[in-house]
C-alpha cells in the first residue's frame, strides 16, 4: 500500500537530508490587548505566520532568490530520478526544468475565477502533475508501491520541493493553545492560504510540542477552508464566505467567530468586513504585516492583539 503524504514526509527524516532552516525568531515591540470577548463559539486560523512559522514569513511557490529556486529544483530532480526522462541539453538539469515550472506557475496565475474580485490560487501538486506528464512522454517510471498514483506522486513531489525551498516549524505555544481552545468547547478550523501539504507540515511541526494523534480532531476537514482546494486565495472574499457557510451549518454565526492572523490588509480586514471578530498575532517580525495607518483605521483595525499564541486563552476565557 502506498505511503500517505504524512508517512512519506516522516520517512524522509530517516535520511541525511539537509533542508532550509526555519526563520530566526525576532520579537515584535507590541503591547497585547487581551480584554475578554464574550460569546465566541468558533475560531479560524491563518496557518502560515500563526501556528506555522515559515522562512520568508509566507508560503512562496516561486522564491525571488534564483539560487534558492535552482537548488530546490535540483534536489527534486535527483530525489525523483527525473533526469533520465528529461531532454538532454548542455547545462544543469535545473536549467531545463525550472523554466517549465515557472511557465506553468504563470499560466495558473492568469487563470480567471468565476467571481469578480476573487484571486485564483495555484495548486502546487497540479503544477508538478503537469511536469511529470511531460516526463512520462519519455517513459518516466517510479515506484507506485511507495508513491501511489499520479496524483499521490504529485503531492509528494510538491511537498519535497517546498521543503527544499522553505523551512518550517511550529510557533511557540501552538499546540497548547489549540488544545485549550478545543477543551473550552470552541470549534476550530483553518481558513488559510495553503497547499495539499500544509496540514502535514503543521502536524509535523506540532509534534515537537506534544502528542498529536489526529489533527483532524482539532481542525476538522469538514470545517477547514484551504485555498488550494477552493481555487481562490486571500484576499478573495468568497474564501471567507465559504468558511462561514461551514460554520453556519453547525449553528455558528460570523460574529461568534474569532479569526487569527498576522496580516491585516489582505486577511484580518477581509474577515472583519464579513462580520467576524479578529485577533492580530504580532509575535514574530518575519510574518507580521501591518502599518500604523491600519492600526488607526476602525474599519479594519484588529479587535485584539496577542504577542504569544497562549494569550488567546485570556481573550476567550478558556
Amino acid at each position: 500500500m502506498p505511503q500517505s503524504l504524512l508517512e512519506y514526509a516522516d520517512s524522509l527524516d530517516q535520511r541525511d537530508l539537509r533542508w532550509p532552516a526555519p526563520p530566526k525568531f525576532e520579537l515584535v515591540n507590541a503591547t497585547p490587548s487581551l480584554k475578554p470577548m464574550a460569546g465566541m463559539r468558533g475560531v479560524t486560523w491563518s496557518l502560515y505566520g500563526t501556528l506555522l512559522r515559515i522562512t520568508d514569513g509566507e508560503l512562496l511557490l516561486r522564491h525571488p532568490q534564483a539560487l534558492r529556486m535552482e537548488v530546490a529544483i535540483e534536489k527534486t530532480i535527483q530525489e525523483f530520478n527525473m533526469w533520465n526522462s528529461m531532454t538532454r541539453r548542455p547545462g544543469k538539469p535545473a536549467d531545463l526544468l525550472l523554466p517549465k515550472y515557472l511557465n506553468l506557475l504563470e499560466e495558473a496565475r492568469l487563470t480567471s475565477t468565476s467571481r469578480k474580485g476573487d484571486y485564483p490560487e495555484i495548486d502546487a501538486a497540479q503544477i508538478w502533475r503537469k511536469l511529470l506528464e511531460l516526463l512520462d512522454k519519455k517513459e518516466y517510471r517510479y515506484d507506485e508501491s511507495v508513491y501511489g498514483d499520479w496524483n499521490e506522486l504529485s503531492q509528494k513531489v510538491a511537498y519535497f520541493f517546498q521543503t527544499a525551498l522553505q523551512g518550517t516549524e511550529g510557533a511557540q505555544g501552538g499546540l497548547a493553545t489549540l488544545h485549550a481552545i478545543s477543551t473550552g468547547g470552541l470549534r476550530q478550523a483553518a481558513l488559510a492560504d495553503a497547499q495539499c501539504f500544509t496540514l502535514v507540515q503543521l502536524t509535523r511541526a506540532l509534534r515537537s510540542q506534544g502528542d498529536v494523534q489526529q489533527l483532524d480532531s482539532i481542525l476538522p476537514d469538514s470545517l477547514n477552508t484551504l485555498s488550494y482546494a477552493s481555487g481562490i486565495r486571500k484576499p478573495s472574499k468568497s474564501l471567507y464566505a465559504e468558511a462561514l457557510l461551514g460554520f453556519q451549518k453547525i449553528g455558528i454565526e460570523p460574529h461568534q467567530i474569532l479569526h487569527i492572523g498576522s496580516c491585516v490588509h489582505d486577511d484580518l480586514a477581509i474577515a472583519k468586513s464579513c462580520g467576524m471578530r479578529t485577533v492580530l498575532f504580532a509575535g514574530d517580525k518575519t510574518s507580521l504585516k501591518i502599518t500604523s495607518a491600519e492600526l488607526k483605521d476602525p474599519a479594519i483595525r484588529p479587535d485584539r492583539l496577542v504577542t504569544e499564541l497562549i494569550q488567546l486563552r485570556d481573550i476567550m476565557q478558556v
